[in-house]
């Protein structure tokens, strides 16, 4: 049996500022091969930057050790687990990053001619064959820049497809299991959203979703497996009720990491899925992109599709803009090729056996930590999850232990949280996902963790309360962090 880890993330630095010496330099340059004449006399001063009082001055053993410093504040996902439930923050394998900077990748513009393109274009050709083929669609788009993105794009199509139809549509039916940003979507399409409540199996209601169904509804939007980590199983049926009525089925493919290589969502009657490549296909997650959130669609979407839409004719790849039922573009350019890219080698060095493998053990690494911590923290839905588990803090409760300590406690361990107080229809929520890229003794480490924090709970609640600790900034006031933060170092810290 491992250990716990009983140790923090402390580390401190000093500002840049305050740092260096007279004289010290972090370069050299050669000597001067011309007559050296001053920048005053060629550029105007208006546009030389004027001098920094106290500019610091370090060699380059000072600045390497400062910003290594400073990178160790961070916490990623090749630091340790990432247990973010519904992000799905797992690791990146190398390779793919190597692959994505290879020149002929890296250095490839937007304007480059179709003639000099030909490999790129076959690359985010055969992406979309992949895409469609894992999700049992039957045509792709690899514009969208994200997941909400992606929805906006599924979104516009199936308001388009119903305008073909002469059908204007008011509404959407959005499951309260359904990602956040399903909402908004809707939204911003123009449509009216009308939640759905989900049942005491934390799934959609079937006859809820019959009453609600009419010839106003224009979607369905649901999450599946849904945020709780529990897989829709009347999807089906659902899908039926919807098309009876003419509505579409959009479903939000955040969490295909747990379905792909064992169900092709269109065999459950799914007309348009988004998939974020960085929770299933081994992308870079967060830094502000660019990201990647693929739309795959049914054959009455097809036309819909946005512009430029790659093909093929005979060995020649191109880019067709000429789609009059297109709903135009969803940005400039295929700017995110590179996040593309390393989807792309993630598919081929997998397989089919090594996708459906990924599926597996996200499915099983979930329900072994749902398991093991069930005794120790109340399971709101005690039942097979998918890729991730919620618990909460009832057990706690009685102790005047929140979520919120719980989480702030395992830092202390040396563990990033998981996502708190998420999905809102859990009360206390710790949504945890340990993914498939964590072995047995990493998710032992955390759950070795998660248990000694529910004994301190009960033994030592203050220890709780008042953690972090070992940490470089304490507890923070919240509220206030947020109405007035504090976003210049100071000596009173």
């Amino acid at each position: 049996m491992s250990k716990v880890r009983d140790t923090g993330l402390i580390q401190d630095e000093l500002l840049i500022f305050e740092q260096g010496g007279e004289g010290r330099k972090g370069y050299s340059l050669p000597r001067w091969d011309v007559e050296q004449v001053e920048s005053s006399n060629l550029i105007p001063s208006s546009l030389l930057r004027k001098d920094l009082e106290g500019f610091p001055q370090l060699s380059e053993v000072d600045v390497v050790r400062h910003f290594t410093r400073l990178s160790q504040w961070n916490y990623g996902v090749d630091s340790g687990i990432y247990p973010l439930g519904s992000c799905t923050m797992k690791y990146n394998p190398k390779l793919n990053e190597e692959i994505a900077r290879i020149r002929g990748f890296s250095n490839v513009h937007p304007y480059t001619p179709e003639a000099l393109s030909q490999g790129i274009l076959k690359l985010m050709y055969e992406l979309r064959s992949f895409l469609a083929e894992i999700t049992g669609m039957d045509d792709v788009t690899l514009q969208p820049a994200a997941g909400a993105h992606g929805e906006l794009a599924g979104m516009m199509m199936v308001k388009a497809c119903l305008a073909a139809r002469g059908e204007k549509r008011k509404k959407v039916l959005v499951p309260d299991t359904a990602h956040g940003t399903n909402c908004a979507t809707s939204s911003i399409a123009g449509y009216q959203t009308i939640e759905i409540k989900s049942n005491e199996r934390g799934i959609i209601p079937l006859e809820t979703v019959a009453d609600l169904m009419d010839e106003e509804v224009a979607a369905i939007m649901v999450t599946n497996p849904n945020t709780l980590g529990l897989f829709e199983e009347h999807l089906a049926k659902i899908a039926g009720i919807v098309h009876d009525k003419g509505g579409f089925v959009y479903c939000d493919g955040a969490n295909l990491n747990a379905l792909m290589g064992v169900v092709k969502l269109g065999d459950l009657g799914i007309d348009v899925v988004h998939i974020n490549l960085h929770k299933t296909f081994s992308t870079p997650h967060g830094g502000g992109g660019p990201g990647a959130g693929p739309v795959a669609v049914k054959k009455e979407l097809v036309p819909h599709l946005p512009i430029p839409v790659i093909e093929k004719r005979g060995k020649a790849y191109f880019l067709n803009y000429d789609r009059p039922g297109s709903i135009g573009k969803m940005r400039a350019f295929y700017g995110n090729f590179g996040v593309l890219i390393r989807a792309y080698a993630y598919i081929l060095s997998m397989g089919a056996e090594g996708l459906k493998k990924v599926s597996q053990m996200a499915v099983v690494n979930a329900n072994y930590l749902m398991k093991r911590l069930k005794d120790h923290y109340y399971l709101p839905y005690d039942r097979t999850c998918m890729h991730e588990c919620v618990l909460t803090d009832r057990f706690q409760e009685r102790r005047h232990i929140s979520t919120l300590d719980i989480a702030k406690r395992l830092i202390d361990y040396g563990f990033y949280p998981p996502t708190i107080y998420f999905p809102l229809v859990v009360k206390g929520a710790l949504m945890i996902e340990p993914t498939e890229t964590e072995s047995k003794e990493s998710i032992d480490r955390f759950i070795e963790a998660m248990i000694q924090i529910a004994k301190e709970a009960e033994e030592n609640p203050d220890l709780v309360r008042q953690a972090p600790q070992r940490v470089k900034v304490k507890r923070l006031d919240e509220v206030l962090a947020a109405r007035k933060p504090k976003l210049r170092w100071s000596e009173n810290k």
